[in-house]
């Protein structure tokens, strides 16, 4: 937990895009950045900021029946050999909305992200 140091300029980042919300759940990161959870209509949400206040990027977990069908066609043409641990739904301030599908291998999990249009962009 982190709430003596969450710095007020990431406090006030949230609570400008986050208005409805006020006492989420503030964690420092391998990064140094400062990860809020909270939720919105039963839903759990991400978000992590800079030291500086300046907005990362959203993350909710969906299950893989909600990805766009283009992205389940791909995962089951390309991936199909691979357990899915994670579903997450991103938004990110330089690339926008996209999908993290985290497949299970040995050694550390591979990381796959796609975009609505099922492009695979890391």
């Amino acid at each position: 937990k982190a709430k003596g140091q969450t710095p007020q300029a990431v406090k006030e980042t949230f609570k400008a895009k986050y208005p409805g919300e006020n006492d989420p759940d503030w964690h420092i990161d391998d990064h140094g950045n400062f990860e809020s959870n909270f939720k919105i209509d039963g839903i759990s949400y991400r978000a992590d900021f800079s030291p500086n206040g300046s907005w990362i990027e959203t993350e909710t977990s969906i299950d893989k029946k909600d990805l766009p069908k283009v992205i389940q066609d791909k995962i089951e043409a390309n991936y199909s050999e691979y357990d899915i641990t994670e579903v997450e739904k991103v938004e990110h301030h330089s690339k926008g909305m996209f999908y993290d599908v985290e497949f299970k291998q040995k050694g550390k999990n591979k990381d796959v992200e796609f975009n609505a249009s099922g492009d695979i962009i890391n």
